[in-house]
């Protein structure tokens, strides 16, 4: 999953939540240097991917993509299915996307050195561009590939997958609905079973 999906499923706690969001910049051992909260988002932003990468329905995404972007499809997938919760945001949250945005914004600040630099570096552009609140538009998705891409120095095309994206819309909106549920429930078990586990 993307960012917005993985800030979601952390649950109302702002550490668990930096914590998973930061989770890529943090390598094997290393998260036990961190306080028990954002070890917990950490271990919670891992089983997230490991469960998602290995799920029939993603699969199912990713299979369409594959023969045209190759090992990028599931980079691509994790995008949409951004877009899908964003657009559908009312479906999973009482609080209006923008306003859920902006807070996660003000917790980064309020936390910015516990964030890795390369995560420093960046929340500037993600929140100048605005990016999480983006998703929820064709454009904003667009956008998000035709960044990706250059940072693949444009070798996976994945600018161009907004097409796929319109052209079988229903279809991966089906797939993110059936999927997300079962993701929610997975993530709400990981969440207390770490709450316990870590002390």
């Amino acid at each position: 999953m993307n960012y917005l999906a993985h800030i979601y499923l952390s649950g109302d706690n702002d550490l668990v939540t930096i914590g998973n969001f930061i989770a890529d910049g943090i390598k094997g051992k290393d998260y036990k240097k961190h306080p028990k909260e954002i070890q917990i988002g950490i271990l919670l932003h891992r089983n997230i991917d490991t469960y998602t990468d290995a799920h029939k329905t993603v699969r199912k995404s990713t299979k369409r993509l594959h023969e045209k972007y190759g090992h990028y499809s599931g980079v691509i997938v994790d995008i949409l299915y951004d877009h899908f919760l964003a657009k559908n945001w009312n479906k999973y949250s009482e609080t209006p996307l923008d306003n859920y945005v902006n807070t996660f914004y003000d917790s980064l600040e309020e936390h910015y050195d516990v964030l890795p630099l390369r995560i420093q570096k960046m929340i500037p552009f993600m929140m100048t561009d605005n990016w999480l609140l983006s998703y929820a538009s064709i454009e904003g998705i667009s956008r998000v590939l035709e960044g990706m891409n250059r940072r693949t120095k444009n070798r996976s095309g994945m600018h161009e997958a907004v097409q796929e994206l319109e052209e079988f819309y229903n279809e991966f909106e089906n797939e993110f609905t059936l999927f997300f549920d079962e993701l929610i429930s997975f993530s709400k078990q990981k969440l207390e079973k770490y709450s316990f586990e870590i002390l």
